[in-house]
């Protein structure tokens, strides 16, 4: 190889060298971000086991509520009374209708293993959609039920229970069904009113099924007296 060949080798090699040192690095892309674990917060507090009053507009926060229970559905315009009814009056764990639940009690539903959680609820509505996203369970396609023991200081006559729940639901207080919402509807205060009824002294059981298609599912309740006025010098307990 002549000089001018070598010097041309030599040039071309240095030129290539510039050209790497020169060219711009690539951006490092930074692994992505992790989400937040879930949690019942800020909606949800464990609940103590001294009696808890209801809130200065008489709603009811303190609540015993189920692992929503799976019930496949891709819409809500199914809620008719007849649907709503057959599903809530379906019995998917013993005593439904009957037990008093307790913090971490488990029971079996199907495949499901489900477990009752003691919670007060950070709002005058509770939100089950919050509650079920909080512990990675299903959103959509669920059922929920609650229970709450209203204490009172007095026997309290023509007090009427008060309801408003995201989607339909049926709601039953000592053993007696109360009060029912049907068809596909947003959470609305006082939504639906019961007949006058009668809150005895001391201990009076309130339970209730919710069932949610897809959305968002909330509810709230309260007792008010006979002029429409919320009932607020009664406690929820949990035994």
């Amino acid at each position: 190889m002549t000089l001018s060949a070598l010097l041309f080798v030599a040039a071309a090699g240095w030129v290539s060298d510039i050209r790497l040192q020169q060219a711009p690095s690539l951006p490092v892309k930074p692994p992505p971000a992790k989400s937040p674990p879930r949690s019942l917060s800020p909606y949800f507090t464990p609940a103590s086991s001294a009696p808890k009053k209801v809130d200065a507009d008489g709603f009811l926060r303190r609540w015993l509520l189920l692992e929503p229970i799976n019930k496949p559905s891709r819409t809500n315009t199914n809620l008719t009374s007849v649907y709503v009814r057959k599903t809530l009056y379906t019995e998917y764990f013993p005593d439904q209708f009957k037990v008093v639940p307790h913090d971490g009690d488990k029971v079996k539903v199907a495949s499901q293993d489900l477990a009752w959680h003691a919670l007060d609820s950070a709002n005058f509505n509770v939100k089950l959609f919050r509650f079920a996203y909080g512990l990675n369970k299903e959103t959509y396609g669920i059922v929920f039920w609650a229970v709450t023991i209203v204490d009172s200081p007095r026997d309290m006559n023509n007090v009427r229970l008060s309801v408003g729940s995201n989607s339909a639901s049926v709601w039953w207080l000592n053993g007696d069904e109360t009060v029912d919402l049907f068809n596909d509807r947003h959470m609305i205060v006082d939504d639906v009113v019961s007949r006058r009824l009668t809150l005895h002294k001391g201990r009076n059981i309130l339970r209730g099924g919710v069932i949610n298609g897809p959305g968002l599912s909330d509810f709230c309740v309260r007792f008010i007296d006979e002029n429409g006025r919320p009932i607020t010098d009664i406690a929820t307990r949990l035994e």
